[in-house]
């Protein structure tokens, strides 16, 4: 497991850079990622719903994303999502790994 860089001693990372190392350990498992990928574009596509057709598809957002992203890590990571512990920067970790994905900078 790679050390956190802890800000008090805690084990609390004190930066997105210093906790992305973690988070894609937590990911390793290909069909997990896929799951993060698909669950983080039904997201998006459910705010751009939200916005443009009805105001209860930002309802549907967060089931679908975690939805997806817990069966990754409960199935097949078998390990505990970060978002317990680090929600904001597993949230973002989320939109890293699917931005990297759909650049074609890491392999879906």
């Amino acid at each position: 497991m790679i050390e956190p860089n802890a800000e008090d001693g805690g084990g609390r990372y004190r930066s997105f850079a210093a906790f992305y190392p973690f988070y894609l350990t937590e990911h390793r498992n290909r069909a997990s990622r896929r799951l993060h990928v698909v669950g983080t574009c039904l997201v998006i596509v459910a705010l751009v719903a939200g916005v443009l057709v009805d105001g209860r598809f930002f309802i549907a957002a967060p089931l679908v994303g975690y939805g997806f992203a817990w069966v990754g890590h409960f199935v097949f990571e078998k390990n505990r999502p970060a978002t317990f512990r680090y929600p904001l920067y597993s949230l973002a970790g989320d939109f890293r790994l699917w931005f990297e994905v759909v650049t074609g900078r890491r392999p879906f």
